[in-house]
């Protein structure tokens, strides 16, 4: 298997892989899931406003608009590995023609499919500093009765 195989695809699989358990958490990659969460609310109202009527130009106009200022604001809450993971799925709309309402319903379920499974990551991440906390109080206590090796065995009252 290649050095690049054995790499996690996204930022937040490194950080559950790599060092989720030893203080690398999810939140030097989310720097404002607030700001996150609100944004992926809207993006999935947003999907299902777009599914349920069809739109004129106008509306598809300002549809692409809302689109780019939600990546715009997201970028704004990620890290840097986070910001280029989400501009290399994004493609902008071009600028010359409105986008027809089947581009926007695309372009909208993929940023809401990204945003889904950056939050599995997130609960992923959580998960494994959760079990590798867990692992370190289960060793602390298997380990309570017997003095530390080369430690002072004299029994004080403070720890």
């Amino acid at each position: 298997m290649s050095e690049q195989d054995e790499r996690p695809s996204s930022a937040l699989a490194a950080a559950a892989a790599s060092g989720a358990g030893e203080g690398a958490g999810t939140g030097d990659l989310v720097a404002s899931p607030g700001a996150v969460m609100r944004v992926a609310g809207m993006v999935g109202k947003l999907v299902e406003e777009v599914r349920a009527a069809p739109l004129d130009e106008a509306g598809r106009a300002r549809l692409a608009d809302i689109h780019e200022r939600s990546i715009h604001e997201l970028e704004q809450g990620l890290a840097p590995e986070l910001r280029d993971e989400l501009r290399r799925i994004t493609l902008p709309f071009s600028s010359d023609a409105t986008p027809s309402q089947a581009e926007l319903r695309i372009a909208q379920a993929q940023l809401l499919g990204w945003l889904e499974g950056l939050f599995h990551g997130i609960q992923s991440a959580v998960l494994a500093q959760q079990m590798a906390a867990r692992g370190q109080l289960e060793q602390m206590r298997q380990g309570r009765g017997r003095p530390a090796p080369g430690g002072d065995t004299s029994g004080g009252q403070y720890l």
